[in-house]
């Protein structure tokens, strides 16, 4: 038997209350509903709602635990008073670090820190004390971080990975510089409040989004203190049988050629779809900035790059327009690390921009940074990202915690030590399996996507429900039920939990599930349930018909 009338008034009116809100804030609820569930039936809570992954690089744990315990013996040696230690000293050190590693070679992480200190003299050119030097006085943790923008070493080493990594080791780039953050939020926080501060934006000026996306890109722009007027860049091409592709039809990266989008925010791979930019809308947004609009900024979240082969930033095709955002949470099982990276060619069009502000906004600005140079119109846009995520005034405070940027460099140098990407295909291989056992339960076949990360899926009800039980069907759904009924269904129900892909700007009707934070064994229990979950829907329609 289906709802009566009221119930289901009832059930709509408190679902609509909580349409309007942030999808992770939606969660909450749906957590609650799930653990009500879960203490009736005693069966486990399934959390597909985010993305945090349940892997972690162990092997370079291993060595920033191993690199501690060098750095405080050598801490000690120079002052030992008990639970009292002294600053570690750089004369001889790199002496001192191979007799250890000769004494503990046993000792787990010690093979691949003393690798990857090689790395750093054979293939970065360091001079050996020096580098052992800032990893020892970088993980005590004893001085601010100088330079404040990143430790010279860890940004030497953390730009090999950037450029391997994202931008398909093309060594012709121009080199960029790196500023250490906590994590791709402090980086989008910074970006944001910088580029506002600098009225490169300004309050009502008008910004493109490449969506779906994570909502907070989305939500950010609509706070009063930017006002942006937003221009959604809608990933709506479908291929031939009329599935999504999430790439954006030609018409939509038009909107781009319009001198007025100042910006363009975007995550690649996307954020849920999680696939990549083809090379067709890579050619067409290279078109449009080289023939249409030179001087739009573009800011790019490529967290999910690792997962995606051969993948290729913005930051490779348009060095000059892009700030590039990498977070290590994803690919290392690092969140709460926070540990992040804003990357900026050095010549880039935002410094053009400053230097073609009106005098009085000049002069203005050149106040702004004062404290920190005594020629602050010639203050780069990195350098003014670094001191605006202090205030300014607290500039020489700036920078992310030394222990952090050793864990960070360490991440990189592992994977760039891994010539034959073993750890890579380790963690693509987890998320490839995972949407396979998903859409077995949901009986469906894998989707046919090119330059796809498998890190998430977005699942089209409407879509599907339209192709399997017919387009009368579909209209009897929407009709009925609001588009995250569903989502509260296997909440309530099967003790799931997942994201309504709307909230991501994406299909209204469409699901987003995780697939790095469970284990394998859930994917398919979670495509039996959401399916099952669908077919009440069907049987509530059969019995009404």
């Amino acid at each position: 038997m289906g709802k009566t009338d009221f119930d289901l008034r009832e059930r709509r009116k408190m679902e609509r209350s909580f349409e309007a809100i942030s999808p992770f804030e939606l969660k909450n609820e749906l957590l609650r509903l799930a653990d009500e569930y879960q203490k009736k039936s005693n069966r486990a809570l399934l959390d597909a709602g985010r993305g945090n992954p349940n892997w972690i690089a162990a092997a370079p744990r291993e060595a920033f635990f191993a690199l501690g315990q060098f750095a405080v013996q050598e801490s000690r040696r120079v002052w030992d008073d008990g639970d009292l230690a002294g600053k570690p000293r750089m004369p001889g050190i790199a002496q001192r670090f191979r007799a250890f590693t000769a004494d503990h070679a046993s000792t787990p992480g010690v093979d691949l820190l003393k690798r990857i200190v090689d790395y750093g003299v054979t293939a970065q050119g360091f001079d050996e004390d020096e580098w052992v030097y800032e990893l020892v006085d970088g993980i005590i943790g004893d001085n601010y971080p100088m330079p404040d923008r990143m430790l010279t070493h860890m940004e030497s080493v953390v730009h090999d990975f950037i450029l391997k990594e994202l931008c398909q080791g093309d060594e012709r780039l121009a080199e960029f510089d790196l500023f250490a953050v906590e994590g791709a939020t402090a980086a989008m926080c910074y970006i944001f409040d910088s580029l506002s501060a600098n009225e490169l934006l300004k309050r009502g000026d008008k910004v493109a989004i490449m969506v779906p996306i994570f909502p907070p890109y989305v939500e950010i722009p609509e706070l009063d203190r930017y006002a942006f007027d937003v221009v959604e860049i809608r990933a709506s091409a479908v291929n031939d049988r009329g599935e999504h592709t999430w790439q954006y039809p030609p018409e939509e990266l038009e909107k781009l050629a319009d001198p007025a989008v100042k910006a363009l925010f975007l995550v690649n791979p996307s954020n849920p779809p999680s696939v990549a930019l083809d090379a067709n809308s890579v050619n067409k947004l290279v078109d449009i900035v080289q023939n249409h609009n030179p001087h739009l900024m573009i800011i790019s979240d490529d967290v999910y790059s690792t997962f995606v082969d051969g993948f290729r930033s913005l930051m490779a095709d348009l060095p000059r327009n892009t700030i590039g955002v990498y977070s290590f949470s994803k690919y290392f099982g690092v969140t709460g690390w926070r540990l992040g990276v804003i990357a900026l060619a050095r010549d880039n069009v935002f410094n053009e921009l400053l230097k073609e502000l009106p005098d009085e906004r000049q002069q203005a600005l050149s106040k702004r940074y004062a404290s920190m140079t005594r020629e602050p119109g010639k203050l780069s846009m990195i350098d003014r990202i670094v001191a605006d995520s202090r205030q300014v005034a607290l500039n020489h405070t700036a920078g992310l915690s030394t222990p952090q940027q050793v864990q960070m460099a360490l991440f990189c140098a592992f994977a760039l030590l891994d010539e034959h990407d073993v750890y890579k295909r380790k963690t693509k291989d987890i998320c490839h399996r995972r949407m396979t056992l998903l859409y077995d339960g949901l009986g469906l076949p894998l989707p046919n996507l090119p330059n796809d990360a498998d890190y998430y899926t977005d699942i089209d009800l409407e879509n599907w429900t339209t192709q399997t039980y017919g387009a009368a069907f579909t209209e009897y759904m929407k009709s009925h039920y609001e588009p995250i009924d569903i989502l509260f269904r296997l909440a309530e129900n099967s003790g799931i939990v997942l994201l309504n892909g709307g909230g991501f700007h994406g299909p209204t009707w469409s699901i987003r599930v995780s697939l790095a934070n469970l284990d394998d064994e859930a994917y398919a229990q979670i495509g039996q349930d959401l399916k099952a979950a669908l077919q009440q829907y069907v049987n509530e329609y059969q019995s009404n018909t």
